[in-house]
């Protein structure tokens, strides 16, 4: 098997890189709210923004978070070259959030699938943090690859309920999953409040913190609950992508290991891997400005 290739320098593409990816928050980006049914017949919320015309990036967020967890993305010069659209997954944020309704990958593959077909998006490239790398392979197992340009998997987890899936969580997220999982309001906000602080290797402002947390905590427990109760393994489906794939993960991680992101590579050889040093579980806010160039870079081999 071929070793990952380090993300050192992408090769070139007939797309140009957009100008001013490097640019934080411009005030001209144009954003979009949508409802769509997803598996089941379960509302979900999406936000859209930027060029509507062009190439699509479809950003899904981790465990217990929303789309405002991208929103150094959403509100960035990406916008002036990509269309940018996040959804709020499945019983987080202000999607809908059903009992029982977490369990059947089925489910989460054809939320995807709606986002895809209900805003005509052309062979989106998936940006997939943490859990959100559960959901995309869900995706991938029912759906496949024809119809996306490719996947970044940003400290991604691909496997759960396993020995191995736990072997490639950070301890302090381990010592936390009763916390989370409990419906014991003292507990659960304890537990999230730790969960929070680990989602970043150095301390955000306490305004970003508040946002976070009530974010986090507006994840009900059962949602969390069930989350955690999945059993699944996706190095089968990892093993037929062919679709470029980058690896992006942060040295720091005490979510979610590095380990898992090298696992992620070496399951497909052809992946580009992009460690991101003195940085947590949040790459993507704590180093916005080398994602989002690195993400314009990858997004240009894509199509």
């Amino acid at each position: 098997m071929d070793s990952p290739t380090p993300f050192l320098a992408l090769p070139s593409s007939s797309r140009s890189t957009p100008t001013g990816v490097d640019s934080p928050f411009p005030e001209s980006i144009t954003r979009r709210v949508h409802t769509v049914r997803g598996g089941g017949g379960v509302a979900l919320r999406v936000h859209d923004a930027g060029d509507i015309h062009g190439p699509p990036l479809l950003f899904i967020h981790g465990f217990s978070q929303c789309h405002r967890a991208w929103r150094r993305q959403l509100h960035s010069a990406l916008g002036l070259g990509f269309r940018l659209v996040a959804l709020d997954l499945r019983g987080h944020g202000d999607s809908d959030k059903p009992r029982g309704a977490y369990g059947e990958g089925r489910l989460w593959a054809d939320d995807i699938q709606a986002v895809i077909t209900g805003l005509g998006l052309d062979n989106p490239l998936l940006v997939a943090w943490s859990y959100g790398g559960m959901v995309v392979c869900d995706y991938l197992r029912h759906h496949g690859e024809q119809h996306i340009a490719g996947v970044n998997f940003v400290s991604a987890m691909v496997k759960s309920g396993t020995e191995e899936a736990f072997g490639l969580l950070a301890p302090q997220m381990l010592s936390l999953i009763p916390g989370l999982f409990t419906p014991e309001e003292p507990l659960s906000h304890a537990a999230l409040e730790t969960f929070v602080s680990l989602l970043h290797h150095e301390e955000v402002s306490r305004e970003t913190r508040r946002l976070v947390l009530a974010y986090t905590e507006g994840v009900p427990a059962h949602v969390r609950e069930a989350l955690g109760s999945r059993s699944v393994d996706n190095d089968d489906v990892l093993r037929r992508l062919s679709v470029p794939v980058l690896v992006s993960h942060g040295q720091e991680d005490r979510v979610v290991l590095p380990a898992s992101g090298w696992h992620i590579a070496s399951v497909v050889p052809h992946a580009q891997v992009s460690i991101f040093g003195g940085t947590g579980h949040s790459p993507f806010w704590e180093d916005a400005r080398r994602f989002n160039r690195e993400l314009a870079a990858f997004a240009a081999r894509c199509w």
